[in-house]
């Protein structure tokens, strides 16, 4: 067996947000990277459930820039990577079916001129052109986003990893990391069932194993995985690719069209998680089975818009665990518990529409000399002094960071 190379950098976890750091550390000239995925592919876990839609409207300036920034890398890859991940640049539609919803939207839009974001107001008709499936003569307010879209997860991920090795990164699947080594208080490397392999720098980009990847660092984050799923509908009328994405907050909703079928999904208000003390490092966490109790409530929650509701049959139902955090920020950045370790975990269902920002932002918390106050407040060490006996607690806040994901 031919030893793995040491390198400056190793990234644990082949996932969407993994490749993304990986390419944002080559974009910024740090090409000694290792990108170390446990399966025997890349995105298999997470990210290859994905829905892929990617808007930019956020409740704070600093979430909208992160996803322009990656709306630009979309963009970019679209054009000139050899891979491409599929971008669509089909706008997005944002639904208000109240007037206090319409007045938060006022402040989405707000935040997203500070961004420098085109959002505007359109009227329901114009909404019904974009999307003539629907009925809108109910909606006190339309948003509009011309930048936004959606794309392929997989191929995104595909993407970054393809113009990272141009640019020099190695990537090796099939290798589990079983142990973390570290000598006076610092990263020296990782102990995998291919051996050893040195390095200066871990990046932890590992999903639902970030927390058994940090318990190996000395750190008990609550990095919780909480079920997700949405389902693609056979082939209907009046539904193609170039269509816009739709969110619709009040029903918890979300969809677009896939092909020529519909792809619908939402946040469920009686959430399911599952504890990574449950499954060891390097398995896979538990199955998902179909809840076809929870596609019958999106399609109940999507008849504000569909009142004929003409039967909407599943074709497939996709399911994953995106891993949520009790105050429903980023994990990212280094800890002083363990030099050179650094954190890109917890991304509260925003790591393939984040992805690019998320690595900026990594590359931004090894790299530069001034961090800024929202950067520190991603850092692993804001949960250092929490009392993590309480674990309930913790588990219940995370839970409902997803079931208030629009609020």
């Amino acid at each position: 067996m031919q030893k793995i190379k040491d390198s400056k950098i190793i990234i644990i976890g082949g996932g969407g947000i993994g490749c993304g750091i990986a390419y944002s550390l080559c974009q910024e000239g740090e090409t000694d990277v290792l990108l170390l995925e446990k399966n025997d592919a890349l995105a298999v876990e997470t990210t290859s459930q994905g829905a892929g839609l990617v808007g930019q409207l956020r409740n704070n300036f600093h979430r909208a820039a992160l996803a322009k920034w990656s709306v630009r890398i979309f963009s970019e890859l679209e054009k000139s990577a050899i891979k491409k991940p599929g971008w669509m640049q089909v706008g997005s539609i944002r639904v208000a079916l109240t007037e206090e919803q319409a007045n938060k939207f006022e402040k989405l839009k707000s935040i997203a001129k500070d961004a420098e974001i085109n959002v505007d107001w359109i009227t329901n008709q114009e909404a019904k052109k974009k999307w003539p499936l629907f009925d809108f003569s109910s909606a006190k307010g339309v948003l509009w986003c011309d930048s936004d879209g959606y794309l392929s997860p997989p191929k995104l991920t595909e993407s970054y990893a393809s113009e990272s090795m141009i640019l020099g990164a190695k990537f090796e699947t099939g290798i589990l990391v079983e142990e973390i080594i570290s000598s006076n208080g610092k990263i020296t490397g990782v102990k995998t069932n291919k051996g050893i392999i040195c390095c200066d720098i871990l990046i932890n980009a590992a999903g639902a194993h970030a927390w058994h990847i940090s318990k190996m660092a000395g750190l008990d984050l609550p990095i919780f995985p909480v079920r997700h799923e949405y389902f693609i509908s056979i082939e209907m009328e009046n539904i193609h690719p170039l269509l816009p994405t739709m969110r619709i907050p009040e029903a918890s909703l979300y969809l677009r069209a896939s092909n020529n079928s519909l792809l619908l999904g939402g946040w469920e208000p009686d959430s399911v998680y599952t504890d990574p003390k449950n499954f060891k490092n390097g398995e896979k966490p538990p199955v998902i089975k179909d809840d076809l109790n929870v596609m019958k409530w999106f399609k109940d929650q999507l008849k504000i818009i569909y009142p004929k509701n003409k039967i909407i049959q599943n074709k497939k139902v996709y399911k994953g665990w995106p891993t949520f955090v009790p105050d429903g920020l980023f994990i990212v950045g280094p800890t002083k518990k363990l030099q050179g370790y650094i954190m890109a975990g917890g991304c509260n269902a925003h790591g393939i529409s984040g992805s690019a920002g998320i690595g900026k932002h990594v590359v931004d918390s090894i790299f530069s000399k001034e961090k800024s106050e929202y950067l520190d407040s991603l850092s692993p060490d804001r949960f250092l002094s929490i009392d993590n006996s309480n674990r309930e607690k913790e588990i219940k806040e995370s839970q409902k960071i997803y079931e208030n994901y629009y609020n």
